[in-house]
């Protein structure tokens, strides 16, 4: 849910940076980052330093959370295990889901085991948290197994572009990581068995007392039963994970306060143990709105809905006021350096340094070192004419970079030259307008503007050397060819 209003038990649930209107406890856990010692930071252990970096948001139950897990994760301690959810609602992960995604990095860089769930079995009722109204039409079964399938495939990437590229903090060794999906477990779960027995033990008022689902009964369409049972089958989930894998840490955005508290609450009163919530900060467009496949705004992590050059863009394009915060949560940085980068972007503003080096190490993470490394032509080639990186781009790349550009296959005839290229890729118009287009400095080859239509074709130059040539009209208009028979 969006901003969940919490009942008696839930105003436990403290913001860990003093949220909550009253005097911060005497630990180090409650002092605002600003506050820490310049050469204290980092110190404290895993709940510390992340809460420094802006990454762990809320703790569930406040009061045990702050006298219990400081401890529980200090390091040399055994290992915890923690989990997040991610529901296949789209066969790809996005921007959005980073941040949860980096909080299980940061257990698994610490030592600890984190277990990354795809709800292919909640994904079928739909998480009424922060939504107006059910989606529709319900996603078929089929539809929601082949998007989980693709899930597990994008969060495998993940962890193993992190374990080849970064590695645990410290030099020390990583914890244990697992993909697994609810369907396994909730698939099988008969419905009386589950009623009468996780069922039994949740309260129907704290269920009915989330904000999200009290402002869905007001509204004129209501909320289905299979919504409202959502956060119980969530629930079920850490329930699940504690018994048969020893999870005592639920992650996940802000959004779900309200379900990691059903968990809390059934997990506690099944078994008696002391489990814990931890939320990370939802990230939000420039207006405000979440970022997600619901709101239209998505940056997907899977490269055939966004290309490594596009996933660079969108950080590089981030702004000053930002930019800090995101280094902070989206990398692995040390914060001494990130200070360092923003006390270099303080001098040479220009260069924009804080905003290459967070698009760097973010598409690094979803994309591999070569994922990077095509970013990083394809910008060469687009914003700097760089006829070295258009000569080294794949297909694949050329048609990630120019995504609406049509695309022609050309033999290249003797004696063809500027105004020929452009009639057959049909560029141009027939007649003097089209002429005219050239003459007047509205056409370029691979970069290079031509005015004169009977310049000939020459290779290495109007064709580069893996056959293709990009011609461009005005200012936005592309055209790919690919010569044969060279």
């Amino acid at each position: 849910m969006a901003a969940p209003t919490l009942g008696r038990r839930g105003r436990a649930a403290a913001r860990l940076w003093g949220g909550l209107r009253r005097a911060p406890p005497p630990l180090p856990l409650r002092r605002r980052a600003h506050e820490q010692p310049r050469r204290a930071r980092g110190a404290g252990g895993l709940l510390a330093a992340q809460c420094e970096r802006g990454l762990f948001q809320e703790v569930f139950p406040a009061q045990s959370a702050e006298e219990q897990l400081p401890g529980l994760l200090e390091p040399g301690r055994p290992p915890l295990t923690a989990y997040c959810g991610f529901d296949p609602t789209a066969d790809s992960l996005h921007v959005g889901h980073l941040l949860p995604v980096m909080a299980l990095l940061h257990f698994q860089r610490a030592g600890h085991n984190v277990i990354a769930v795809v709800g292919g079995a909640t994904a079928r009722l739909g998480d009424p948290s922060g939504r107006q109204r059910a989606r529709e039409p319900p996603p078929s079964a089929e539809r929601v197994r082949a998007q989980a399938r693709a899930l597990r495939a994008g969060l495998g990437r993940l962890f193993e572009n992190h374990r080849e590229l970064f590695g645990a903090a410290g030099g020390g060794r990583l914890g244990r990581a697992a993909l697994l999906d609810n369907a396994r477990w909730l698939g099988r779960q008969p419905l009386l068995g589950f009623l009468g027995g996780a069922g039994g033990r949740l309260r129907m008022g704290a269920l009915l007392s989330r904000q999200s689902c009290q402002a869905r009964l007001r509204s004129p369409e209501g909320m289905s039963l299979a919504e409202f049972l959502y956060p119980a089958l969530q629930a079920y989930d850490f329930l699940h994970l504690h018994r048969h894998h020893g999870c005592r840490i639920q992650l996940g955005g802000a959004d779900q306060m309200g379900n990691i508290m059903s968990g809390y609450e059934l997990v506690t009163r099944m078994t008696g143990t002391d489990v814990f919530g931890i939320t990370v900060p939802l990230i939000t467009s420039t207006t405000g709105d979440k970022l997600g496949k619901t709101a239209g705004n998505a940056v997907w992590l899977n490269r055939d809905k966004t290309s490594p050059f596009e996933l660079y863009q969108f950080f590089v394009r981030q702004q000053d006021n930002i930019v800090e915060k995101y280094l902070k949560l989206f990398t692995f940085l040390p914060l001494e350096e990130i200070d360092h980068i923003m006390e270099m972007h303080a001098k040479e503003p220009e260069k924009w340094g804080p905003q290459k080096r967070l698009a760097a190490e973010v598409t690094k993470l979803v994309h591999g070192r070569e994922g990077l490394e095509s970013a990083k032509r394809c910008t060469k080639a687009l914003y700097h004419s760089s006829m070295e990186a258009l000569e080294a781009m794949s297909d694949q790349e050329l048609q990630e970079l120019f995504r609406q550009a049509p695309s022609a296959e050309l033999m290249l005839e003797p004696g063809m030259n500027i105004l020929d290229l452009c009639r057959k890729a049909n560029a141009i118009p027939d007649g003097p307008s089209g002429y005219q287009k050239i003459t007047d400095g509205g056409v370029s080859v691979n970069g290079i503007r031509v005015t004169n239509p009977e310049t000939v074709l020459v290779l290495g130059q109007h064709i580069l050397k893996n056959g293709v040539s990009l011609l461009r009209i005005g200012k936005k208009n592309y055209y790919i060819i690919k010569w044969l028979q060279l």
